[in-house]
Order: C-alpha cells, then sequence, then structure tokens
C-alpha cells in the first residue's frame, strides 16, 4: 500500500464516521425544524382567530358604548326636565303662598274699608 492509500485510508477511517454522525443530527434538526415550523403556522392560525374574535368582541362593546352614551343622554335629559318641574313646583307654592298673604290683605283692607 502505498502512502497516498494510506493516508487516504486514515482519513476515511476518521473522517467518513464523523460525517454519518453529522448526517444523522443534521436529519435530526431538519425534522425538529419541520415540526417547529408545524407549530409556529399552527399559533398564527390560532393568533389570527383570537385577533378575529377580539375584533368582533370590540365591535359588540363599542354598540354597547354607543347604546349606554345615548341612555345616559337620555336619563340627563329626563332629570333635566325633572329638575324643572321640580323648580315650577316650588316657585308654585311660594307664589300660593303669596297669593294667600294678599287675599288676607286684601280681606283686611275690605273689612276697613267696610267699618
Amino acid at each position: 500500500m502505498s502512502m497516498k492509500e494510506a493516508v487516504l485510508a486514515a482519513l476515511k477511517e476518521l473522517v467518513l464516521p464523523e460525517l454519518q454522525v453529522l448526517k444523522q443530527e443534521q436529519g435530526e434538526i431538519k425534522a425538529t425544524l419541520t415540526l417547529t415550523n408545524k407549530r409556529l403556522d399552527d399559533i398564527n392560525l390560532h393568533l389570527a382567530d383570537q385577533s378575529r374574535r377580539i375584533d368582533d368582541t370590540n365591535k359588540r362593546i363599542d354598540a354597547i358604548h354607543s347604546d349606554l352614551i345615548g341612555r345616559i343622554d337620555e336619563t340627563n335629559r329626563s332629570i333635566a326636565r325633572l329638575y324643572e318641574v321640580i323648580v315650577r313646583r316650588e316657585e308654585h307654592t311660594d307664589l300660593v303662598g303669596r297669593v294667600r298673604l294678599l287675599e288676607q290683605d286684601l280681606a283686611e283692607i275690605k273689612r276697613r274699608v267696610a267699618a
């Protein structure tokens, strides 16, 4: 065996087993990468679905918010009308009292004039 063949044989003995191990590990890495990519795809689909659901929920919240604002505005208008009625009643009560006093004064004046 020549020196060249001996060196080549020695290299094959050292390198070929190492290459086999590297090829096997590369195959395992590819399989793991494929599974990881599949999992990422599944997660992306799940996130897209969650995003859609969140958008739908936000639309419902916006509708409810608008409805509540409308109800609050209507309630505020009702309270304002109620306040006006209460103020008018107080003014009415004050006026009734003043009219009674004027009627008493008028009755007193008529009684004096008649006497």
